[in-house]
């Protein structure tokens, strides 16, 4: 800083005008943007709907995984599915049986 005087140098005093200028400029432009209600609202939600997108994103290939890992272990256990298939059949013919008994 210089002398309160008036005998500083004139230069040295301009520099640090320019320099608080630049520095209230830098600062208004924060306050600013903090200002800008419509552009943070804006912000947040782009950030909130990129968020959603990841996860979204994240629970499909989690599915994805779950139904390929069903898919191979009834590959590698086809009894279930075949017990499941001739309960299904005897319980037709029963139905088809006792029909046939009504009439």
């Amino acid at each position: 800083m210089t002398a309160g005087n008036g005998s500083g140098d004139v230069q040295a005093l301009r520099a640090e005008i320019q320099q608080t200028r630049a520095e209230l400029g830098e600062t208004v432009q924060a306050l600013a943007a903090k200002a800008d209600v419509k552009a943070r609202l804006r912000e947040s939600a782009d950030q909130t709907k990129q968020k959603v997108r990841e996860q979204a994103a994240h629970t499909a290939e989690v599915v994805r995984g779950s139904v390929h890992d069903a898919g191979e272990s009834a590959r590698r256990h086809p009894l279930p599915w075949a017990a499941v298939a001739v309960g299904a059949l005897a319980a037709v013919v029963v139905l088809i049986v006792v029909q046939g008994r009504r009439r």
